[in-house]
């Protein structure tokens, strides 16, 4: 799942997509934890690697969608969701204890908790969900859905006293309208509504993650963060699965190629290739061009969706997409110039 393009305080670049990867991150899908980059210094020029980190996260965090739906196919959704991010936790923990040594993955019981609590409502809130409605939602609409995060981000910092500015305002009308649009077709009953609803609830909680993540004691160290985010969320979307049932009846042998192909992208590519990428970008270029993944990963999913799923493009989803889409730009330019 893609993740806001806002920050919720200074000093807390955006989070990736609840589908990708979170780490928001939102965010959707998923880089979470990521805090305490610094935008490149004015005027440094942008190299190649720069633009292909760019086009990685553009690309990688928006077929994160299509990954899950396809993934979701023959796999339970929870237990899919669990076994994609403890599997990457322990990747990235074997990563960060081989570049900075085992003490790196040490830290206290109140930074441990914050970290746990931010992955649940990340990785078992905003991923997990997001599996669970793509078993019934198009991947295309679930990522337009999940691209309002800004919208509800902006709400959440309106509540805890900030004031994000007219602009800011701005945008959440319009994305309300946008979002408006989008769940007609679970009003006319195209696709299921408890679906529709079950990816709003995922991108309020990525959301509130996200916000969370900005006034919590975290891990220094973004990655170690991460681990501990991701290897929480994970271990509960599994607890979760266990206790919804998805395991009776399951036969990891009647999963498909397919899936285990996908379920292998999503950990590989959305969690960890992307996730590193993302990182990397926040230290090397504008905060505001990384920031731009979060109106570019909606379109690339829909239309990955169209081209090798079949999903219909209907008028609500190209209207209202086109709406939130807007409605994020606004946002982010006007935080842009804060």
């Amino acid at each position: 799942m893609t993740s806001p393009a806002v920050d919720p305080a200074p000093g807390t670049p955006p989070a990736a997509d609840p589908a990708a990867d979170p780490a928001a991150a939102p965010a959707p899908d998923l880089a979470p934890g990521l805090r305490g980059a610094a935008p490149a210094k004015p005027g440094r020029r942008l190299g190649g690697a720069v633009w292909a980190a760019l086009a990685i996260v553009y690309v990688v965090w928006g077929s994160t969608y299509l990954g899950i739906r396809i993934v979701v196919d023959t796999v339970p959704p929870f237990l899919a969701s669990g076994a994609r991010f403890v599997t990457a936790a322990l990747l990235l923990a074997a990563l960060v204890a081989w570049r900075h040594g085992p003490a790196a993955l040490k830290v206290d019981r109140r930074r441990l908790g914050s970290a746990a609590l931010v992955g649940l409502l990340l990785i078992l809130g905003g991923n997990g969900l997001v599996n669970l409605a793509e078993t019934d939602v198009p991947s295309g609409l679930a990522a337009l859905l999940v691209a309002a995060v800004p919208v509800w981000v902006v709400l959440l910092r309106t509540a805890a006293g900030e004031r994000p500015g007219l602009g800011a305002y701005g945008g959440v009308l319009l994305g309300m309208a946008g979002l408006a649009v989008l769940t007609l077709p679970g009003l006319s009953g195209e696709v299921g509504l408890g679906g529709v609803l079950t990816v709003l609830a995922a991108a309020l909680l990525w959301s509130l993650g996200t916000v969370s993540s900005a006034r919590l004691p975290l891990p220094a160290n973004p990655f170690t963060a991460s681990v501990y985010e991701m290897l929480a969320g994970g271990l509960a979307g599994i607890v979760v699965g266990l206790i919804r049932g998805e395991h009776r009846g399951f036969d990891p042998g009647t999963v498909s190629t397919a899936s285990w192909a996908a379920l292998g992208y999503l950990v590989v590519f959305g969690s960890l290739i992307a996730f590193t990428a993302y990182a990397w970008l926040l230290q090397s270029a504008p905060v505001s061009l990384a920031a731009t993944y979060a109106y570019v990963n909606p379109v690339v999913a829909v239309l990955l969706g169209a081209l090798i799923l079949d999903e219909a493009l209907t008028w609500p989803i190209l209207l209202g997409g086109a709406i939130v889409v807007a409605a994020v730009c606004l946002i982010v330019s006007t935080e842009r110039r804060r």
